[in-house]
């Protein structure tokens, strides 16, 4: 235990940034204010575990043969909540680091977020990582006292009551670890009571590996959590509030989770695991925690709390922890990328969780259709990134397309089963959007025959195809070749004659690329065109416009190449046009009608980079000659 006497007393200030966050919890701007406990608890369970893992290899430390555990004393007459572990502690200087300045940005940021909305304090705090000040919603003043696990380092003592100041002095203190001291505020006295704590254990805290006393002024300590590590458990005898539980203690998210994957297995590698898809896609840099990443555990001793190498990048979305007794206890957070059985323990992850997910998707289409409109772009990454697991993530793939609207959506396989008999591809249109997609020329031929086409709208989309070259034998084309291999139309589809005489026709081409120049690469007739004016098509030698929405949004100066621009003979705008060049060619309505024409194709195909100033005068001159007319 510790004694508290002060040999010097040395008052300091806050930075900025930490007075204002204390502010704003002093005045209890959220309601939720038991999540202190919570915040404590971890950070105590924090300090266990890394002295833990470090008396795996370094057994010189102060109290070595401690129990790893966390106590709580509760006094509800003098009003105060006393929290103790055996964890690693800290010195004067870790004192103020860790509680006198915030290193990071989260101070900053929480600010910044809770001057925008009424979030719930849960939801910030588990954000931008400053759990520890949350005691000050409860706290009328706050003692800490610490002893690092080093032989040498001095007990400290760090001392607040939530204002401007905070003070710090040595301490007496023997045994190993850190003692924060609550004074509860007037209104916060219902923390106080045994039963309270108790609870709130349960709900937050309940599977926190290490055994959690409370006591109250009777003097009977009992454990409060049961600390048995979910994953495991035989599957079999865990419930499904036991999981959803289980899940918002992980990630502060207080929505259930939309799967989950209890695996245990021996062989290949020995593996005890829980993963979960959350039931939404994080708003803020798709992470509700500062990083992403599983935790890891070697015999429930936790080794790294945000492993990337367990899951594929694309599967970042992904929460959860994985326990192998394979991993040996004293390998480095460093080593741990290098061992070979982390690569067997991602090779049995991703395979199970892929076809959970495939599973998902025959068992429930209409869960699974909230699973893609959140994630399916992880998906569409992993199709364009995971070689090996192609073929299954393949499986997983959704469209909206031509037959199923905005509405529905379509595997690849039932795109397949409905191509027409002679129809050799399977076609795909990009867009910047579902909708600008829908309205594309592109799809007047499509429309007519009753060709399915995939309705691509992803920032990704362009990368997935440029790898996905075919499926089952099908090649992927795109709507806007210039060299289209389609269906053959039946006789009775055949074109009607042209309204634009070849003479006319001729004159109108010659115009347009003289307006135009080097914005186009030729203009002639479209022969798939039957409902819209005219459509931008890509010349043979572009092999690589997939890419090019991708390289629009990452490179700053990016210019599109020239297209061929393809005009239908048999659209009343195009007739009209070539009507004026033939009759008047000084009409000083013609260039800027051509003008306005190649602004709009540009548009619906999300690669307009002219004047937004020049095209609204040019509109308004248009339609200042069109009511003239009317």
């Amino acid at each position: 235990m510790s004694d508290t006497n002060v040999t010097s007393m040395e008052s300091l200030e806050y930075r900025t940034e930490v007075k204002q966050l204390l502010d704003i919890l002093a005045h209890s701007l959220y309601t939720d204010r038991e999540i202190f406990l919570r915040e404590l608890i971890s950070n105590a369970s924090d300090a266990l575990n890394r002295i833990q893992f470090e008396m795996l290899t370094n057994h010189d430390v102060v109290d070595p043969e401690a129990e790893l555990a966390i106590w709580i004393d509760v006094d509800d007459d003098a009003k105060t909540i006393t929290i103790r572990d055996s964890g690693i502690g800290m010195n004067r200087d870790e004192l103020v680091e860790n509680l006198g300045t915030i290193a990071h940005s989260g101070a900053r940021a929480f600010l910044q977020n809770a001057g925008q909305s009424q979030s719930t304090l849960e939801e910030i705090i588990g954000q931008f990582g400053v759990g520890f000040y949350s005691v000050f919603m409860v706290a009328e003043e706050v003692t800490v006292i610490s002893r690092s696990y080093r032989p040498h380092d001095k007990a400290a003592r760090w001392q607040s009551s939530g204002d401007s100041r905070f003070s710090l002095a040595e301490a007496d203190k023997s045994d190993r670890g850190t003692e924060i001291r609550i004074r509860l505020k007037e209104d916060a006295v219902e923390f106080a009571t045994t039963w309270r704590i108790e609870s709130i254990i349960k709900r937050h805290s309940d599977y926190v590996s290490f055994p959690i006393y409370v006591k109250g002024k009777e003097g009977e300590a009992r454990v409060a959590n049961r600390r048995t590590a979910l994953w495991r458990q035989s599957p079999s005898k865990v419930e499904a509030s036991e999981y959803e539980e289980f899940y918002k203690q992980l990630t502060f998210d207080d929505k259930a989770p939309l799967l989950h994957v209890h695996m245990v297995a021996d062989a290949p590698a020995n593996v005890r695991s829980i993963l979960f898809v959350p039931a939404h896609r994080e708003r803020s840099s798709l992470r509700l925690r500062p990083e992403y990443g599983l935790r890891l555990y070697s015999r429930k001793i936790l080794i790294q709390e945000h492993n990337k190498d367990l899951l594929p990048e694309y599967l970042r979305f992904v929460e959860g922890v994985v326990d192998s007794e394979d991993l040996p206890l004293n390998v480095s957070r460093e080593t741990v990328q290098s061992n070979p059985i982390t690569r067997q323990l991602r090779k049995a992850l991703t395979n199970r969780l892929l076809k959970e997910l495939k599973n998902l998707a025959e068992e429930d289409v209409a869960k699974y259709a909230t699973f893609w409109s959140e994630f399916g772009v992880f998906i569409k990454e992993g199709m364009a990134s995971d070689y090996a697991n192609r073929e299954a993530l393949q499986e997983l793939l959704r469209f909206h397309t031509t037959h199923t609207g905005a509405d529905g959506w379509a595997t690849l396989k039932e795109v397949i089963e409905r191509m027409k008999p002679d129809q050799k591809a399977i076609y795909y249109i990009l867009g910047d959007s579902l909708k600008s997609a829908m309205r594309s020329p592109h799809l007047d031929y499509f429309r007519k025959h009753d060709i399915e086409v995939l309705y691509l709208t992803d920032f990704i989309d362009g990368y997935m195809v440029s790898q996905l070259r075919e499926v089952e034998g099908k090649p992927l084309q795109n709507v806007d070749d210039a060299n289209l291999d389609l269906p053959k139309a039946d006789d009775a589809d055949a074109e009607s004659a042209a309204q634009v005489s070849q003479d006319a026709f001729e004159q109108l081409t010659a115009r347009i690329k003289q307006v135009l120049g080097e914005r186009v690469r030729d203009v002639r007739a479209g022969k798939t065109l039957v409902d819209s004016p005219a459509r931008l098509v890509s010349p043979e030698d572009d092999f690589a416009r997939e890419l090019q929405y991708v390289r629009r949004v990452i490179e700053e100066d990016y210019v599109a190449p020239a297209k061929i621009l393809e005009i239908n003979r048999n659209h009343p705008i195009i007739a009209n046009l070539a009507s004026l060049v033939s009759a008047n060619a000084d009409n000083p309505l013609i260039d800027p009608a051509i003008e306005q024409l190649f602004d709009n194709l540009q548009l619906l195909d999300g690669v307009y980079q002219g004047s937004v100033a020049d095209m609204v005068e040019r509109i308004q001159k248009l339609m200042g000659a069109a009511l003239i007319r009317g």
